[in-house]
């Protein structure tokens, strides 16, 4: 019975201290753009070696200084 003394207020400060925590996240914009980096992993880099593959197949011929360096 006396650790119920001692283990309520302290549940009691751990919820407090994580609303506090949760509040101040959201006031300093931590959740303001949920969609952002959900969609950018959907779009491309702009990796100089895809261009050099792409304009290949396309047909289009590369300029040598179009072309990506070679990879270490």
């Amino acid at each position: 019975m006396p650790a119920l003394y001692v283990m309520i207020p302290a549940a009691l400060l751990i919820v407090a201290i994580a609303i506090y925590i949760f509040f101040w996240a959201v006031d300093s914009g931590q959740y303001d753009d949920l969609d952002g980096p959900a969609h950018s992993i959907l779009f491309d880099d702009q990796d100089p070696n895809h261009k050099a593959a792409v304009d290949e197949a396309s047909g289009h011929p590369a300029k040598p200084d179009d072309k990506a360096p070679p990879h270490a």
